[in-house]
């Protein structure tokens, strides 16, 4: 797709930037070796994420994208994140109507939205729209993550990013 790979450490003198056509292939054939305790090729016991990618695995929250891989650099879509916490509070019954017309019945993740919906964790990108193929920015998945966890208060409010206002809907 064009996207570029740029680590956010690049110095100023590096001259080329990788599409990640070219250096997935790259970096995967020179760094990644499979872990033999990971299901998943792309996924080894020195990645930080290593332990969550299992506990995840073993307790129903996600799976691989097939058999053998994760998949960990891809980006989540607002469906997978809600269904993600869905899975991780257990699954439970869910009732209620539907209120988005771009959610179907057959939907893998149609529980879990009427659930993130009955929990007050989202409303939506609209009354009547949900977005579930649309990418689940930083900002989206931490408010998911707070009302999930029922809306504390923060210990301290003191804002250290500039690039948060206070009238942010997070």
């Amino acid at each position: 797709n064009g996207s570029k790979f740029v680590d956010c450490q690049t110095p100023a003198s590096v001259t080329h930037v990788w599409s990640t056509r070219e250096a997935v292939p790259s970096v995967y054939k020179h760094y990644a070796k499979p872990d033999p305790n990971s299901p998943f090729v792309d996924v080894k016991s020195s990645d930080y994420f290593y332990e969550a990618v299992l506990w995840a695995l073993e307790n129903g929250v996600t799976k691989g994208t097939t058999a053998t891989r994760f998949v960990p650099s891809t980006t989540c879509t607002r469906q997978q994140v809600v269904t993600f916490l869905y899975r991780a509070n257990g699954s439970p019954a869910v009732t209620g109507t539907n209120p988005f017309k771009d959610v179907k019945k057959t939907d893998y993740s149609y529980n879990a939205i009427l659930w993130a919906v009955a929990n007050g964790i989202t409303q939506g990108t609209t009354a009547t729209t949900f977005n579930p193929n649309g990418q689940c920015q930083r900002a989206q998945v931490v408010t998911f993550l707070w009302r999930a966890a029922g809306s504390p208060e923060p210990v301290s409010t003191v804002n250290p990013f500039t690039d948060v206002k206070e009238s942010d809907f997070y």
